[in-house]
C-alpha cells in the first residue's frame, strides 16, 4: 500500500505540474494577445518601467561593481601564473558580457522586481481589486499584466548591459588602478577580443529570454495566488525559487546552442 500511495503522490505532482505549465502557457499567450491595448496606453508601460527597472538600478550597480572587482582580483592572480596579466581586460569583459552579466542581473531582477510583481498582483487579488475590474468590464490582463510584462522584457536587457559595464569598470579599478596592469593593454586587448555578434548580442539574447521567463513566472504566480496572506507569501517564494532555477537551466541551454552555432 505504501508503494501505491507513493506512486499516486508522484503522479499527482506530475499532473499538477503539467497542468500549471499549460495554464501558464495560456496566460502567456493571452498576455501577448492583449498587449496591443498596453501599447496604445504607453504611459502604463512607462510607469511600470520605473518600478521594475529604475528601482532596481541600485542593487544592479552595486552588485555589478563588486562582481567586476572580484573578477579582476581573481583573474589577475590566475593569469599571473602564466605571465598573461595583460589579458585581464579580456577575461573580465568576456566573463561579464557572455555569462555573469545576464545571469546575475536576471537573478537580482527576479529577487527584487519579480517578487514585487507577484506580491503586488497577489494583494490586488486578495483585496478583490481584480474582481472589481472584471465587474466593470476591464480586462485585468490588458490593464495589469501586459504593461508589467513589457516593462520587464524591456528593462532586463538594459539592466544586464549596465551590470556588465559597471563590472568592467570594477575590474579596471582593481586591475589597473590598484594592481598596476598596463591601462593600454587592458582596454586594447578587450576591444580586439570582444566580438559584437558572438559576445555582446549573445548576452543580449540571453537577457531577453531571462527577462521574458522571469516576468511571466512572476505575473502568473501573482495572478494564480490564493487570495490570502499565506497564499501571497507562498506565491512570492515560488517566484524567486522557480525563476532562479529557470534562469540557470536556460543559461545552460542557451550557452550550449550558442557555442554549437559558433
Amino acid at each position: 500500500m505504501a508503494v501505491i500511495s507513493t506512486i499516486r503522490a508522484i503522479g499527482s505532482r506530475v499532473v499538477n505540474a503539467v497542468w500549471r505549465i499549460g495554464v501558464a502557457s495560456r496566460f502567456f499567450f493571452l498576455t501577448l494577445i492583449y498587449s496591443g491595448n498596453s501599447f496604445r496606453r504607453f504611459h502604463l508601460i512607462i510607469k511600470e518601467l520605473f518600478s521594475t527597472g529604475v528601482m532596481s538600478l541600485i542593487i544592479i550597480i552595486v552588485a555589478g561593481l563588486f562582481v567586476g572587482m572580484v573578477l579582476g582580483l581573481q583573474g589577475y592572480e590566475t593569469l599571473k601564473r602564466y605571465g598573461s596579466e595583460s589579458a585581464l581586460g579580456v577575461m573580465v569583459a568576456l566573463g561579464l558580457v557572455r555569462e555573469l552579466g545576464p545571469v546575475m542581473a536576471a537573478l537580482l531582477f527576479a529577487s527584487r522586481a519579480g517578487s514585487a510583481m507577484t506580491a503586488e498582483i497577489g494583494l490586488m487579488k486578495a483585496t478583490e481589486q481584480i474582481s472589481a475590474m472584471e465587474m466593470m468590464a476591464v480586462n485585468p490582463i490588458a490593464r495589469i499584466v501586459a504593461p508589467r510584462f513589457w516593462a520587464g522584457v524591456i528593462s532586463m536587457p538594459l539592466l544586464a548591459a549596465l551590470f556588465s559595464a559597471v563590472g568592467i569598470f570594477g575590474g579596471y579599478l582593481v586591475g589597473v588602478v590598484q594592481i598596476g596592469v598596463d591601462e593600454g593593454s587592458f582596454w586594447s586587448q578587450m576591444q580586439a577580443a570582444v566580438d559584437f555578434r558572438e559576445d555582446i548580442m549573445n548576452g543580449v539574447i540571453k537577457s531577453l529570454v531571462f527577462g521574458t521567463v522571469v516576468t511571466v513566472i512572476a505575473l502568473f504566480e501573482g495572478f494564480d495566488a490564493p487570495p490570502t496572506a499565506e497564499g501571497v507569501s507562498g506565491a512570492t517564494t515560488r517566484t524567486v525559487v522557480t525563476s532562479s532555477l529557470a534562469i540557470l537551466m536556460l543559461d545552460f541551454v542557451l550557452t550550449a546552442i550558442m557555442f554549437r552555432g559558433a
